[in-house]
């Protein structure tokens, strides 16, 4: 994971400057924008830390620019400041993703307060991507039969229950158990499930929609 910075997006050159001192002289990285485009043409998705986005702007606004970067899958999170604290305006950016709305002038230690848990939501974030990559690829590694029988064993279907619903024996049930824990990187169902759910699989005592599809 990259070093994380924090990314000021803010027509107001005046805030622009107090914010970036504030944030260095906690010795946190940051980066400033005067415009929601700017910031844009400069992202990449592997950008970590948050960012600090003036809501009302000239041209793109805040709202536009965060739901531009939702639709290209950012993982950064995003702290508004708003000289304009309506509860309806607070309440969308939310229900959008924004896990703070602060209001201008910002109390310094409330914004380093939220920058520090965006920093921290951005970690988990991360590690979950990662998580989750890991786990896909060891799926991948299973045959089409291991992936049937595993989505089979997270939903809590006994071997004898599985060599049933697929006209196996019960011993060619065991030995494809085997070799899935061994591939998954696993020694109990608890992990195993565990895995599962990181991959998206669908988990307990359900049936699968008719459509799922495994991913890979």
């Amino acid at each position: 994971m990259n070093t994380p910075m924090v990314y000021v997006v803010d027509d107001d050159a005046a805030v622009r400057d107090s914010v970036t001192l504030l944030l260095q002289t906690a010795n946190i990285s940051a980066k400033s924008y005067s415009a929601a485009r700017a910031f844009l043409q400069d992202y990449s998705p592997v950008m970590a830390g948050c960012i600090l986005l003036d809501m009302r702007m000239p041209g793109m606004s805040g709202p536009e620019l965060q739901l531009e970067l939702n639709r290209l899958g950012s993982s950064l999170p995003i702290v508004y400041l708003s000289a304009y604290g309506d509860v309806p305006t607070t309440v969308h950016a939310m229900k959008n993703g924004a896990i703070d709305v602060l209001t201008k002038p910002v109390n310094p230690r409330s914004l380093l307060d939220s920058v520090h848990a965006a920093f921290e939501l951005n970690r988990s974030r991360a590690a979950a991507t990662e998580s989750r990559s890991e786990a896909q690829h060891k799926l991948a590694q299973l045959t089409n039969r291991e992936q049937e029988i595993l989505l089979l064993i997270v939903n809590d279907m006994t071997s004898k229950e599985i060599a049933r619903k697929l006209g196996i024996s019960f011993r060619t049930v065991e030995v494809h158990r085997t070799h899935i824990m061994k591939k998954m990187g696993v020694d109990s169902l608890l992990a195993l499930t565990a895995l599962a759910d990181a991959c998206g699989l669908p988990t307990g005592r359900v049936e699968p929609p008719p459509n799922f599809r495994l991913p890979g």
